[in-house]
Formats: structure tokens, sequence, C-alpha cells
């Protein structure tokens, strides 16, 4: 028997999550798709799939008949709508995966560190940034100390919506905390880039990592294992490039020793179940929350 799922949200990653849910999830049954806009295409999308909707809110959602066997909630909204989310959910036995950059629970990359936040009532995705270059900052970790590691994302403009931009400064913020707190790198920097060519482009990502002085072959083949486990949930997430490792000499950030400069050069295509195959940015924010849904669930009596 599948878990009974919520979605909170009915834009772009609202509506992505749900049709992911639909065709792909054998743990979890969506319940219901939760919006504030009567009008919403994604509210639409979701009567014509035959799933129960509201655009009343969380008030609407607690209304519904269902709402007593929904175990697990993911918030697609804002950082900022998400904590009055959490305050209207309170007391519910809830499972909340966070799609915001609200930074609201424990950061979660699922290839890195799930196993360590599998008993919390909430967990954050960071962002699309942080799902897309933490894997290889922390792959790089698990052979030499990060010293800093600075990222640069880049995604259609066509693909950010209203959340995305009204969150731009908590994106950087979050993203480079996540650097930090999941990638292991002692100091992280995030930059994120709308790129608005015609045709959009696909999401591209600049990791860049100095780090102590370790073995190359090492860390390339820690990248590429990654790169695989990353592949699982996201199959268009891929290396454009060989990894580039570079030496470099000491204090070339904040007093780092002598070590290397590793670059790494990254694609995310998405898989185009709702959204277009260039909005990788939005594909690896739904996809990595749906993994790491089914993964908090499995032992629960609802799913034997």
């Amino acid at each position: 028997m599948k878990v009974k799922a919520a979605v909170i949200g009915s834009g772009h990653i609202g509506t992505d999550l749900m049709v992911k849910i639909l065709r792909k999830s054998d743990v979890l049954e969506l319940s219901a798709l939760v919006g504030i806009d009567p009008d919403s295409e994604g509210l639409a999308a979701a009567r014509r799939l035959g799933v129960e909707t509201t655009h009343e809110g969380v008030a609407g959602l607690k209304a519904l008949d269902c709402f007593p066997e929904i175990r697990v909630v993911f918030d697609a909204t804002s950082a900022g709508a998400h904590r009055a989310n959490l305050d209207a959910l309170a007391g519910a036995n809830l499972r909340v995966v966070d799609l915001t950059p609200a930074a609201v629970g424990p950061y979660v990359v699922p290839t890195v560190n799930l196993e360590a936040h599998m008993n919390e009532p909430v967990v954050n995705m960071v962002t699309c940034g942080g799902q897309a270059t933490i894997p290889v900052v922390a792959a790089i970790s698990r052979v030499a100390p990060v010293h800093y590691a600075e990222i640069v994302a880049s995604i259609a403009s066509k693909s950010a919506g209203p959340g995305t931009r009204a969150n731009i400064d908590e994106f950087t913020e979050t993203t480079s905390r996540g650097l930090e707190i999941v990638g292991g790198a002692k100091k992280g920097k995030a930059i994120i880039v709308l790129n608005p060519a015609e045709p959009p482009l696909m999401m591209r990502d600049t990791v860049i990592c100095l780090c102590d002085t370790a073995d190359p072959t090492a860390i390339r083949a820690s990248i590429a294992n990654m790169v695989s486990e990353v592949q699982k949930h996201v199959p268009g997430y891929r290396l454009k490039h060989e990894v580039q490792i570079e030496p470099v000499a000491a204090g070339l950030f904040d007093g780092a020793p002598e070590g290397l400069k590793v670059t790494a050069l990254l694609e995310v295509e998405g898989a185009g179940h709702h959204l277009p195959r260039y909005a990788g940015n939005l594909d690896i924010m739904t996809s990595a929350a749906l993994s790491t849904a089914e993964r908090l669930v499995a032992d629960l009596k609802e799913a034997v």
C-alpha cells in the first residue's frame, strides 16, 4: 500500500513534482495539490489528472477528507510561505520535504547525507544549484580537505519563475551554506545567472574547489562515482568535460596552503515530464525531493 502525499504549491515545481509522483513512484500516492490561485495552470492540470485540489492553501488542505491519511507533504512555494505553512501544519503526523530555500530543517542532498537525517520531521532540499554542485564538492572532500568552493549556476531565464526570482538572495546564501555544511568546504560561495538566451540553454554549473594536494586520479574517480549516483534519479546530470586539476600556490584564498585547484563543468538536462528539458534546474530539485521522500517513508507501515 502506498503512502499518501500532498504537494503545496501549484507552480512549475509543484506541478512537475505532481507528474513525477503519478508517473514514477511505487511508494507514494498523490492525494492533493494545493495552491492559492483558483485559476492556476497547475491546479487545472491536477484536476485533469484526477488529483484532488484546493486553492485555499494549507487551510484548504487540512479541510480535505484525505488530510488525516497524508503522511508526506512537499512544500514547493517560497521561503517565506514555507515558514507559515510549517506553523499551520504543526501537530500533524507528517514528514515535510521543503523545496524552498527557507533553510528550516537540515540540508539534504540525497546522494551525500540523507542517511544522517532519516528521522527528521522536516528536511530542506537546499536549492537547484546546491543539488547540482554539492555532490561534486562532497566527492572532492572525500579525497582531500576543501578550503574553498565556488559554484556558478547558470539557468535559462524562462525556467526561473516568480518564486525563484523572489528568492535570489536566499538562493545564494542557502547554497553557500550547503557547500560548507553538506559539501564539506571550509568556505563556500554561490552565484546564480539567469541566462536570457533564445533558444533557452540547459542548466550549466561550474564548480571550482581549492583543496589539499592529493592524487588527481583519486579525485576524478570520486567525482565520477558521485555523478553516477546522482544519475540514478537525474539521468540528464553529466560532466561536460574531463575534470581539470592544476597545482596552486599557498595563500590563493584566505591563507589556504599549497594544493590543487579542481574545476568541474556540469550540465543538467531535465527529464521532460512536465517542464521543458532545458529546465534541468527545476527537474533536479523535484527528482531529488521525490527520491528523498521515498526513502524517508520506506519504513512506514502504510508502505508495507
